[in-house]
């Protein structure tokens, strides 16, 4: 179990300088602004954000321990980026902790959050009838961290977090179809149901099958040739 000195220590290294250069690094490559291979040179990046090389340099190295880039010695840094195996592997594993996080927010849900699971979903229902998919997406994002909340755990809400920030362009795209926002919210209203009512085991399977239902309409919709693409613009 963490101490508060980790806790502490990883909320402040989250605003710190090398943080903050690593968090708009990390954002720039998910969003596909630096392409596969593309060579990513601290003196330029430095000038862009306004920092010496140093913090540049240490978010390299953060970046290379997520698998973002690679780090050739006398060459530079080069950017992996995301590819369809990283999504998949990313969903499936997204499956199995969203069903624990669903489970452990059964036993772990306070009313307040209850309360805002349940205007989540009416809300949504609303976007959804009224055609707002940028509105849907939004709810849809703070669903998912409704629930990492209601779990009690920061261990997992962190984990899940991350997860949920590599494939969120992906599910940017994949949000846009109407039919398949309000597909999820119904998921998320079965979801909700289960944990109001007690039922975890039944919470858990539904959050599971709603990772599983979220990728499989990726593949429908052709994700991985547009990853592809994108990887070589």
């Amino acid at each position: 179990m963490s101490s508060d000195y980790d806790v502490k220590r990883e909320v402040s290294d989250k605003y710190s300088l090398r943080g903050r250069v690593f968090n708009k690094l990390r954002d720039d490559i998910l969003d596909g602004k630096y392409k596969e291979h593309e060579e990513l040179r601290e003196v330029a990046i430095g000038e862009e954000l306004g920092v010496s090389r140093t913090p540049v340099r240490e978010a390299f190295r953060q970046l290379e321990l997520e698998g973002l880039i690679q780090i050739i010695p006398n060459k530079g840094a080069y950017v992996t980026g995301i590819t369809p195996k990283d999504v998949k592997d990313i969903y499936m594993m997204r499956s199995l902790l969203e069903g624990l996080s669903a489970l452990w927010a059964t036993e772990n849900i306070s009313d307040a959050q209850m309360e805002e699971m349940e205007e989540n979903i009416y809300l949504s229902e609303f976007h959804a009838e009224k055609g707002h998919s940028e509105q849907l997406a939004e709810l849809d994002n703070r669903f998912h961290e409704i629930l990492y909340e209601a779990s009690n755990s920061k261990m997992l809400e962190h984990t899940l977090r991350d997860f949920h920030q590599y494939v969120l362009q992906v599910r940017r795209t994949n949000l846009k179809s109407m039919q398949r926002g309000k597909a999820s919210n119904e998921e998320h209203k079965l979801i909700m149901e289960a944990i109001r009512d007690k039922n975890a085991e039944k919470a858990e399977m539904l959050a599971n099958r709603h990772m599983i239902n979220a990728y499989q309409n990726m593949i429908n919709h052709g994700f991985e040739k547009t990853i592809n693409e994108n990887m070589e613009e």
